[in-house]
């Protein structure tokens, strides 16, 4: 019992000084609110926000103001006409509808489009920070990598040993 006990002791730390690897953290979101640029970044998206939602409140200002000249005159029009204005209100809210949910798309995209360079330039530094300090592998506050070795990088060994294209 004690010869396995050991052997295991002695294939752990052997284990152990074979796997080089170091593995760090790091707390993405707290350095992105620290970084001067995002006044701006938040600035920026605050305003297409706030342009987003002119457009919508213009879309939804004629849509009441058709709604009111529909009502006023509904009495005046001939049977074909009612359907032709009932329709044209239905489109105008279905544009209100589909304006409404895009927004909140196009909200998320140019936050997306404008968070990118802060990101980047994250990135940047995590990578010439891991390699001054040796880090194989940094990991967010949440789990997920923020940084790979690429020498640690399997996969195109996997792809040759199954036999596929590397390039």
């Amino acid at each position: 019992m004690k010869k396995i006990t050991l052997l295991l002791i002695i294939a752990l730390c052997s284990f152990q000084m074979n796997a080089q690897s170091k593995v760090g953290t790091i707390d993405v979101d707290f350095i992105i609110s620290k970084m001067p640029a995002l006044e701006k970044v938040t600035s920026d998206i605050q305003v297409y926000g706030a342009e987003l939602d002119t457009e919508i409140q213009t879309q939804l200002t004629n849509y009441q103001t058709m709604v009111k000249t529909y009502q006023d005159n509904e009495v005046s029009y001939t049977g074909p006409m009612k359907k032709l204005k009932q329709d044209e209100i239905i489109k105008k809210e279905q544009e209100i509808q589909g304006l409404q949910q895009n927004s909140t798309k196009l909200l998320q995209l140019k936050q997306n489009e404008l968070m990118r360079p802060l990101y980047q330039k994250l990135g940047e530094n995590l990578e010439v920070i891991a390699k001054e300090q040796g880090f194989s592998q940094v990991l967010t506050i949440n789990n997920t990598i923020a940084y790979l070795d690429p020498n640690f990088d399997v996969t195109l060994t996997v792809m040759k040993k199954m036999g596929l294209a590397t390039e």
